[in-house]
């Protein structure tokens, strides 16, 4: 295997209107459109000679992050490597110096495109789905090596995808990605602090009141912080605030992805509790990097966040305090409406040769082997569910590590991270998000501060 990862040099060109790539109407949904069944696409690019070489670079924001995630992508692309002696891979996370380095994904790769040297595979996150397509000129799988194809590699040889998680990359009929990593937002919570306030660590809070209520607890028993969501702050994306806006009866975009809807009551309504929540004391004001050190410490009794971080919580528990996890808290008896974070591998690459060693990438990438190490080492929900029951998938691990059981159970009834549309979707998220930041750990005011951003991100959207 070769180094951890290496970056490729390139010149950082500023984009202008000028090298700006061209924006499509959005005119379908990311659910996809009605597909023509009567006919299949045919793969358009030739398998590999046996001795044909080929060296392609792989760009993922997991190369980027401390913790299990370098090592294990690693790891997997060592075996890759091994599985494939022609094909050569150079692995190497985005281009840019946020704390979290998925936030660099799409400024990195309109960076290399507009430099004239883009990655041949890429990891991009559901939320950039419209963006990818339209703008990014990901190329459509279906085309590239057919219909056929992509659909065995979905059913895969013994365990097949989860039907709500196959067609999370697809756009009017077409699959353009295949889904990755991928988790809804599970509720940890400290089972030794549970037990030293007096609270039954069996019987997680089901409700947000309850969670409310548990939190008090905590604070006035244990002195300790009672709960975190990291749903509420600009670095953490839309992923979870959406999730938590639609478990309220309402949407922070319309079902049509055409008008701006996070200003409405339902959005108002959640901000308003949890800005209550750190005024009474019940939530620390922390970023997300601290928020999960004093989790993993054992200084917050609850943290609502997504299983990406399982691995980072079991290990600061390991030893210290008894982890364990449940589903996402609803709003009185409202159903609560789980959405997805994760993201999906896309093929960027022009060349024949480089599209196909790409697909074998992202073929070994989604493999039952490569789940079972995703899953073990970091926390991901294998998408390939069917892993969990079987003793010589991942039953042993699922039975000894019972804090997969939520994001399963959560699964059936997930809803699609909506993407926002245009060029601008970026400021439009980046300034919703700001505004809830701003309105929970800075005490504005809910509905003003949220109508004047959706004024600004309204203004941004494509226009009809």
């Amino acid at each position: 295997m070769k180094r951890p990862f290496a970056r490729r040099s390139f010149s950082l060109v500023a984009l202008s209107a000028a090298t700006a790539l061209s924006v499509l109407a959005a005119c379908g949904s990311p659910g996809g459109g009605d597909e023509d069944t009567s006919s299949k696409a045919t793969a358009k690019i030739p398998e590999l000679g046996k001795d044909q070489k080929v060296s392609i670079v792989f760009e993922s924001y997991n190369f980027g992050q401390a913790g299990p995630w370098t090592d294990t992508f690693n790891e997997l692309i060592g075996k890759f490597e091994k599985a494939h002696p022609n094909i050569d891979v150079t692995p190497q996370k985005p281009q840019g110096s946020s704390p979290n380095p998925a936030t660099d994904t799409v400024s990195s790769l309109q960076s290399q495109i507009a430099a004239g040297s883009p990655p041949d595979v890429v990891q991009l996150g559901f939320s950039d789905l419209d963006f990818s397509i339209h703008s990014l000129k990901v190329k459509p799988l279906d085309d590239l090596v057919g219909k056929d194809a992509v659909q065995a590699n979905f059913d895969g040889a013994k365990h097949p995808f989860a039907p709500t998680a196959r067609t999370l990359a697809n756009w009017d009929g077409k699959t353009y990605g295949v889904p990755f990593v991928f988790s809804t937002p599970v509720l940890y919570y400290n089972a030794s602090i549970f037990a030293e306030a007096g609270l039954d660590p069996a019987k997680p809070p089901k409700t947000w009141d309850e969670a409310q209520q548990y939190a008090r607890t905590i604070v006035d028993k244990t002195n300790r912080d009672g709960l975190y969501l990291d749903c509420l702050t600009k670095i953490a994306k839309d992923w979870c605030f959406q999730s938590l806006v639609r478990s309220n009866g309402g949407r922070v975009v319309s079902e049509n992805r055409s008008t701006l809807t996070y200003a409405q009551p339902p959005a108002v309504e959640v901000l308003q509790k949890a800005q209550g929540w750190v005024k009474d004391g019940l939530t620390p004001v922390l970023g997300q990097k601290q928020a999960y050190e004093s989790f993993a410490r054992g200084d917050i009794g609850m943290f609502l966040e997504t299983s990406a971080i399982q691995g980072t919580f079991v290990k600061g528990s390991k030893g210290k305090w008894d982890l364990k996890a449940a589903e996402m808290p609803s709003f009185g008896s409202k159903p609560t409406v789980p959405t997805n974070s994760g993201a999906s591998l896309f093929i960027l690459s022009d060349d024949p040769a480089k599209q196909r060693a790409g697909w074998e990438l992202i073929k070994f990438l989604t493999s039952e082997d490569a789940y079972k190490t995703i899953s073990t080492k970091i926390g991901y929900l294998p998408l390939r569910t069917g892993l969990v029951d079987d003793p010589n998938g991942l039953a042993d691990w699922a039975k000894a590590n019972p804090l997969v059981v939520p994001n399963i159970a959560q699964l059936a009834r997930m809803e699609p991270w909506v993407s926002i549309p245009g060029v601008n979707y970026i400021q439009v998220r980046d300034g919703m998000m700001d505004a809830v930041e701003k309105i929970v750990y800075q005490g504005a005011d809910p509905q003003s501060t949220l109508t004047a951003a959706l004024k600004q991100g309204a203004a941004l959207l494509p226009k009809a």
